[in-house]
């Protein structure tokens, strides 16, 4: 089972991307827990809700993961938690990272915030580019401290795209 992470800012390609990669070469999509969360209990999150945001993000992941597919795409996975927590209450559950960090996760994709555009949803709360860009770089930099296999998404979404499958066409045993 080959365990692949699309990480990176909000509205920056991972479901639409996700999906995109499923089409190609098969495998299961774990999707974003939080949007779940926000649709069921129809309010904003709060710094108490972190640690059950979490939890159903690894829930979801686990049960995907005992089905064992050839491919997991994980729409995002607890990096997106830690750095929303930081960055919303300024403050994270210290369990979420070591329980990241116990995880193998074979290949993330780090998504751009630039050449794409910026969509509201209801649930997207940064607007602004340079918050994204900042996101970004937070990813970019936790994936480096901690020794992840990581590949950058850049460009606008055709490009996107086509590095994503040219990129998993080699990465991927049942590809080559």
């Amino acid at each position: 089972m080959r365990v692949l992470v699309l990480t990176g800012p909000e509205s920056s390609g991972k479901s639409w991307l996700a999906a995109e990669i499923q089409a190609e070469f098969g495998g299961v999509v774990v999707g974003e827990y939080v949007r779940h969360f926000i649709e069921q209990q129809q309010r904003d999150t709060c710094y108490a809700d972190i640690p059950a945001i979490a939890r159903g993000q690894l829930a979801w992941e686990d049960a995907a993961r005992a089905t064992r597919p050839e491919l997991l795409i994980l729409d995002t996975h607890l990096l997106s938690n830690i750095l929303w927590s930081q960055t919303l209450f300024g403050d994270c559950p210290a369990w979420l990272q070591g329980e990241l960090l116990k995880r193998e996760y074979h290949l993330h994709l780090l998504l751009s915030p630039e050449h794409v555009p910026w969509v509201d949803d209801g649930q997207r709360c940064q607007p602004d580019l340079t918050q994204r860009q900042d996101f970004h770089q937070r990813c970019q930099q936790w994936l480096t401290q901690h020794q992840q296999n990581w590949q950058p998404i850049n460009g606008a979404w055709n490009a996107r795209r086509e590095q994503t499958l040219k990129h998993l066409s080699s990465w991927l045993p049942s590809a080559q």
